[in-house]
């Protein structure tokens, strides 16, 4: 198998954190040969949140808001992800990058000097009424209702335009999968797109 490099989106309860880690899982069973490498910057961001300081606060403060973390503070923990762990071996999968404009063109910038080539972009998609009835039930700390409306907003100003950034770009192919199907539905749908 040609080593993969695949950029999950998704808005908050799409999803996509269920069907990245059994696509982890998949290559791992599929090709042990090249460990897949999740960069997944929310759960970077979690961390730091769990630790105590001053950067923690600023993030945990940022979180409640349902804001965007900055652009700095985003590609750092993400980049650093990548020169700690990437190599030609190993699968990429990432998640919650790029997630503005500015982060796509320094993903862009990343995959050609790591060489990545037939970037994969899936897009988890649902409604937003889903989005709502989703993320009421998860009980985290960002999910207030102000927190969920301002997080779809900010999805819809930011995120979306992050991910058309690299329709028609060459080395990049965006692909569609219907978020609101049954689990393993949604998988088999990514697995045949990615054409595993």
């Amino acid at each position: 198998m040609d080593t993969q490099t695949i950029v999950f989106f998704g808005i908050i309860g799409s999803g996509k954190g269920t069907q990245i880690e059994r696509l982890m899982k998949y290559f791992q069973q599929m090709d042990s040969y090249k460990e897949p490498v999740y960069a997944g910057t929310g759960e970077e961001f979690r961390k730091l949140v769990k630790s105590e300081g001053f950067l923690a606060e600023r993030v945990r403060e940022t979180m409640v808001k349902g804001e965007l973390q900055p652009d700095f503070l985003t590609t750092s923990l993400f980049t650093n992800v990548l020169t700690n762990n990437l190599n030609d071996d190993k699968h990429l999968i990432t998640d919650g990058f790029p997630r503005t404009v500015h982060q796509s063109e320094s993903f862009d910038s990343m995959m050609k000097f790591f060489k990545r080539e037939n970037i994969k972009i899936i897009h988890i998609d649902i409604s937003e009424d889903e989005v709502v009835k989703r993320n009421t039930l998860r009980g985290r700390v960002d999910d207030t209702p102000e927190g969920i409306e301002r997080r779809i907003q900010e999805y819809k100003d930011n995120v979306v335009p992050s991910m058309e950034y690299f329709r028609n770009k060459e080395g990049y192919q965006i692909f569609k999968i219907n978020g609101e199907q049954a689990m393993d539905r949604v998988f088999e749908d990514i697995i045949n797109v990615l054409e595993l």
